[in-house]
């Protein structure tokens, strides 16, 4: 599972095949804290990129997400979805069917987590940006130089707080103070 355009998500979920559109729905919205009170589609997609059904809470024409297992949309030609989680508006992750492991058994009630990376898809809506995401010039860690300026050595600053100082004194050397500041 990933979020278009952005490196530093993802989700790789184990799902059994008899496992439910609506069951993977479910623990979607636990697990990455979608909103509950949202209309909710899957768009299938194949490997070329074109639609081969849409599965919603209400039949759209190929099913109800309760109905139909990940293992009967893979049949009728879907590599991907498009998982909408708020359908109004249209906020959605991509989900990719990599392939079958072997030797593991899944339970078909209880799709899970085995790896992921970044928060929720929320934090990322909130401005939220991986480090793999920056612009080059943008990627360093605390403490490292940025942009020529050495952090550890404060000399810079002390010789523009002279500078102020020198500014501030009169054209005899004298200091004017004026009560009103």
């Amino acid at each position: 599972m990933t979020l278009t355009g952005i490196k530093g998500f993802f989700r790789i979920y184990h799902v059994n095949g008899a496992t439910t559109l609506y069951t993977l729905h479910k623990q979607m919205r636990a697990d990455m804290e979608f909103p509950q009170d949202q209309l909710i589609m899957f768009k299938a997609l194949d490997i070329e990129g074109a639609v081969v059904g849409r599965y919603g809470l209400f039949d759209l024409g190929s099913g109800t997400v309760d109905q139909v297992s990940l293992e009967k949309a893979v049949k009728a030609g879907a590599t991907d979805f498009v998982y909408f989680y708020d359908v109004t508006n249209r906020k959605s992750v991509n989900i990719t069917v990599e392939g079958v492991v072997e030797g593991g058994v899944v339970s078909p009630d209880s799709p899970f987590i085995a790896e992921s990376k970044g928060p929720n898809p929320i934090e990322f809506e909130n401005g939220y940006v991986a480090y793999e995401d920056l612009p080059d010039e943008q990627r360093h860690l605390p403490g490292e130089n940025k942009g020529g300026l050495d952090f550890d050595d404060d000399e810079d600053f002390d010789d523009e707080e002279e500078e102020e100082e020198e500014e501030d004194d009169d054209e005899d050397g004298k200091e004017i103070y004026d009560e009103n500041e």
